[in-house]
């Protein structure tokens, strides 16, 4: 399988610092294998935006054919966790992280922790293939809440999994991909600002992988740009 990728990451109207990390920081295209991550910290005074790089930059460390996304996204953890020993005044800072393997023969192997998000646009049809590790959909799953109350619930951004705690476990999954599938990673950057239907329009409506990735920042922006906002956009074809 040939992928072709492009990402983008902007500070947002209101942060003074992007906390945010992605890989790779050029756009490109090629065979695979290739390895895609976004990462979005937390932690402010507490250095989020060390968290998000110490994390993503041992996640992709390493051969890009090895597919244990659980193993790296386990050694996100640990460099964060290294950091915080050796720097006691970053405890409390930490990461979601969500990574894929896009493997020559058109698997992808994702792994996801917190709230930062990957879709699949297959035959312009739109569809979350990771779940968020928040306290709302938790409930959610539970059939405790809807997920129309989710989206405006006020503890929707309580994260129940993040890298940088003892612990973690990582959600890992493969997809087999198809020839013409598109796959987006992003930040809550995004999907806090612009709903499911536009991020749809934008993917089906941007033929390149780069126009689709800004465009969407974009479109977080112009509905406020409270957050900072990431996105990787990966095209699969034969």
């Amino acid at each position: 399988m040939n992928y072709t990728w492009a990402t983008a990451t902007h500070v947002g109207h209101l942060r003074e610092v992007n906390e945010d990390s992605v890989v790779p920081g050029s756009d490109g295209a090629g065979p695979g294998p290739i390895v895609i991550a976004v990462a979005d910290g937390m932690g402010g005074a507490a250095a989020g935006e060390v968290a998000s790089r110490l994390a993503i930059e041992a996640a992709v460390a390493g051969p890009a054919g090895d597919t244990d996304v659980a193993r790296r996204i386990h050694d996100g953890n640990r460099a964060v966790l290294d950091a915080v020993a050796t720097h006691p005044e970053m405890a409390g800072m930490g990461t979601t992280i969500t990574l894929g393997v896009f493997d020559a023969g058109g698997v992808l192997h994702l792994g996801h922790v917190g709230d930062s998000r990957a879709y699949l646009l297959r035959d312009g049809d739109l569809s979350q293939i990771t779940s968020d590790h928040t306290y709302v959909m938790e409930l959610v799953a539970r059939g405790q809440l809807s997920a129309e109350a989710a989206a405006t619930h006020p503890r929707r951004h309580l994260i129940t999994r993040v890298v940088g705690m003892e612990g973690i476990e990582p959600d890992a999954s493969t997809l087999f991909l198809e020839p013409g599938d598109r796959v987006m990673m992003c930040s809550d950057g995004l999907t806090e600002m612009v709903g499911d239907a536009e991020i749809a329009d934008v993917l089906v409506r941007e033929p390149r992988p780069s126009g689709a990735a800004w465009a969407l920042v974009e479109a977080a922006n112009a509905a406020g740009g409270v957050d900072n906002t990431t996105v990787a956009v990966v095209d699969a074809a034969l």
